[in-house]
């Protein structure tokens, strides 16, 4: 009986974990403050509509101030076409899903882009985050202004505004 009661009982000094449904939980309450905005937020600052300084001070990407000659350059590849489109990869290769996507729903509007592979030039990346106020890829222009990203053109498209967007743009 000795053995059986000694079985039961774990060692000195080793550790026993409990049971998940006892064990406590970090706070978080103390995170909600440096939560950033919410994505349905973000969502409504498409074309044109830029960050106001405080937002864009509470931003944790630190970019370098943008040379007046990039300023230049990205100007002029951004009017030299109705629709540019800045993406990973090419239009014939995407590097990844969410320009392949935004690739096939242009190929589907039958609407003629440029697009620029900005995985080949680390300045032409960081340049086109502050250029146009969004830190991800792909990145739609539309007559010389920014439309949005991935998300926004799906959202777009499934409502018939990047439809009626581009008409308005090939038209003019």
């Amino acid at each position: 009986m000795a053995a059986s009661a000694t079985a039961a009982r774990p060692l000195a000094g080793t550790a026993v974990p409990l049971p998940l449904s006892t064990r406590t939980r970090p706070a978080r309450v103390a995170l909600l403050s440096l939560i950033p905005p919410a994505p349905a937020q973000r969502l409504a600052l498409r074309r044109g509509a830029w960050l106001s300084p405080p937002e864009r001070s509470r931003s944790v990407r630190c970019l370098a101030a943008m040379s007046p000659e990039m300023r230049a350059t990205l100007d002029k590849v951004v009017g030299s076409s109705k629709v540019v489109l800045f993406m990973k990869g090419t239009k014939d290769f995407p590097q990844c899903g969410f320009s392949h996507t935004v690739v096939q729903i242009l190929r589907s509007l039958d609407v003629p882009f440029e697009t620029l592979d900005v995985l080949a030039n680390e300045a032409l990346r960081q340049g086109l985050k502050e250029y146009s106020s969004w830190p991800t890829f792909p990145q739609l222009y539309i007559d010389g202004e920014f439309f949005g990203g991935c998300d926004i053109t799906v959202e777009a498209y499934k409502s018939g505004e990047l439809q009626e967007t581009l008409e308005k743009a090939m038209c003019s």
